[in-house]
């Protein structure tokens, strides 16, 4: 057995009408939003990385400074 036209147009016009055509079309927008921020995610500038580093760095020397004074 496989899936017809049919079978897919009914599972279709149930969807549509269980959520409504606006809220698909929110959701796709969502998804949409969701892929476009994963991939600005992944594709990070190595500069933006290194001034992560070094805040992390400048936090660690201060917190190696706050445990000598201790």
């Amino acid at each position: 057995m496989s899936i017809g036209f049919w079978q897919i147009a009914i599972v279709v016009i149930l969807v549509v009408l269980l959520f409504g055509r606006g809220k698909i079309s929110s959701l796709m927008g969502d998804v949409a939003k969701g892929i476009k921020s994963f991939k600005k995610g992944m594709s990070n500038d190595p500069t933006e990385d290194d001034t992560q580093k070094n805040i992390s760095e400048n936090q660690d020397s201060s917190n190696q400074d706050s445990n000598n004074k201790e």
